[in-house]
């Protein structure tokens, strides 16, 4: 494998393939502070009343259902049970009444901080008597406006509920409260020598719980599956404050419905998910990175194709991204490009067991890649500094967009072959309108996160976008949320990806649920529901 790391030749029909040295990564630069959160869609709500929030940028009026206000009687129950944490101070909610993009504020007047299942199924009780609407809320990284109130909810946080209940050490099966901090928990069962299954660029501030309650995808999906199959179990507390405990550690449990499904990936419309149990893959003994360079969309995707086939067990991800993202990187963040110049970049991860089994499977894997001209370039990183430079190019990119201006985002999941068609359609179809459009993502999932920058907000780039970027992935069988939900900004665009019966079915189990539909109002479902 040494060969493979080392050595600098001339690129060119005299060398059948070159690779960069890992040492000349040192050059790359980490900038302190990774951004709470990757990606999101569009700015909805921009101005409010006391009744009535209206979205100047596409004429939608959201009007403020006939819920209770808080009363002082309501704050002296809240403040007995809860001394201490019913937080009234309005410097204190700025930041809770706001969504990390700024794009969505709320009016709340009131944070309440539980610390156990049994607080949170007092207030919840307490306010479904009293026709009182909640917010649930976690690290508050959510990226369509699903994790902040629209008018005046109360706001009630898990980020006190952050404690590991129990870890089996020889399963690997974590049970935790909802507020545990996803960057927290990885640091806790990588000392045990396991991993948490789920990596995101939020992972310093998001929570476990709201990870859950999003159905979080993230950049180990490819490997080891998405939250319904690694989560075990849940206990929630439902509108009316009754706890519903599933929260089982068994991985097999085939006795009736699997309730927990409901509420993976729910938005905190149907209950507050208070802990969380969720399996853990061992921790692996080598890991390596490779950042390569393609000439075209193409040729990515027949590198994909032959890496799942050569790499086999031990890949862990696949990611893209552009050469206009690389761009960005460069202008707005000063970071380097540690190869040649390239329409497309990809991130690959592996993950074993066995340093010099999986360094000679990787080897291969270049060979074959670069003998076949798929990969024009390319570079490989062992060392853990090194490995995090890299993947800072794919991590940092919703950081470096912030800075090109006002930014429409776009989460969307497709036919793997299709993805980046739906980027380069959208620069003919916008044109000049928009200042930049790129797309990055989770190729091995099929995850496009479509992004078009203008230098400010823009009513008619907006109206050019939307609905064409709906309409066209419904073409193609898609899905218009495949990993952030679809929160307050997406929800009225749920029938481009489910039939009109599954949204009809959505409403009759919220309203079972939920009959005051006090959880998280003006979310995840349309309003015809």
């Amino acid at each position: 494998m040494a060969n493979c790391f080392h050595g600098l030749k001339s690129f060119g029909a005299q060398a059948p393939y070159r690779w960069i040295r890992s040492q000349c990564l040192s050059s790359l630069s980490i900038l302190g502070g990774v951004y709470a959160a990757p990606e999101t869609n569009r700015l909805v709500a921009s101005g409010q009343t006391r009744g009535m929030r209206t979205n100047s940028t596409a004429g939608v009026e959201i009007k403020r259902l006939p819920f209770s206000r808080v009363s002082q009687r309501d704050l002296a129950f809240f403040e007995k049970a809860l001394p201490g944490r019913t937080i009234t101070d309005p410097d204190v909610l700025a930041s809770s009444n706001v969504d990390w993009l700024k794009s969505v504020r709320g009016s709340s007047e009131l944070l309440l901080r539980p610390q156990t299942t049994e607080d949170v199924s007092q207030i919840l009780r307490y306010c479904n008597e009293r026709r009182l609407a909640v917010n649930p809320q976690g690290g508050n990284t959510g990226l369509v406006g699903g994790s902040v109130p629209v008018f005046d909810e109360i706001i009630l946080s898990t980020s006190l509920m952050n404690r590991v209940l129990h870890f089996d050490q020889v399963s690997g099966i974590l049970t935790c409260q909802a507020g545990c901090v996803l960057e927290n928990l990885s640091s806790y069962v990588e000392e045990r020598d396991f991993i948490m299954p789920l990596d995101l660029g939020a992972k310093g501030s998001c929570q476990i719980g709201g990870n859950v309650a999003t159905n979080a995808g993230g950049l180990r999906l490819l490997r080891h599956g998405s939250l319904r199959g690694t989560v075990l179990g849940l206990e929630v507390v439902l509108a009316d404050g009754k706890v519903l405990n599933c929260l089982t550690s068994l991985r097999k449990d085939n006795t009736g419905y699997d309730l927990k499904q409901l509420f993976i990936g729910s938005e905190g419309t149907l209950g507050v998910i208070t802990a969380v149990s969720i399996l853990c893959p061992r921790k692996p003994k080598a890991v390596n990175v490779a950042f390569l360079g393609c000439s075209s969309f193409q040729q990515l995707l027949k590198t994909f194709h032959c890496c799942r086939g050569m790499l086999g067990e031990i890949l862990s991800a696949f990611e893209f991204l552009d050469g206009a993202c690389m761009r960005l990187l460069e202008k707005h963040l000063k970071l380097n490009n540690p190869i040649r110049e390239s329409p497309f970049y990809i991130v690959i991860e592996t993950a074993g067991s066995n340093a010099s089994h999986d360094e000679e499977k990787l080897h291969h894997f270049l060979q074959e890649v670069m003998t076949l001209s798929l990969v024009t370039d390319g570079t490989v990183a062992t060392e853990d500094a090194k490995i995090k430079a890299l993947w800072a190019l794919r991590e940092r990119i919703t950081e470096g967009l912030t800075h090109d201006g006002y930014t429409y985002k776009y989460d969307i999941s497709l036919p793997v072959e299709k993805i980046y068609q739906l980027v380069e359609d959208m620069r003919e179809h916008l044109g000049d309108k928009a200042k930049n459009v790129v797309g990055y993502g989770h190729v091995g999932d099929g995850n496009l996160h479509l992004n078009i920058t203008s230098h400010s907000r823009d009513p008619d780039l907006l109206a050019a976008i939307e609905p064409y970027v709906y309409k066209w992935t419904a073409g193609c069988r898609g899905s218009i949320s495949a990993e952030h939900g679809l929160g307050l900004k997406k929800r009225n665009y749920i029938h481009y990806s489910k039939p009109p019966e599954a949204v009809a079915l959505m409403g009759d189990i919220k309203r079972m649920l939920d009959p005051h539909g006090i959880l998280n109002p003006y979310k995840t479902l349309p309003d015809s529901c």
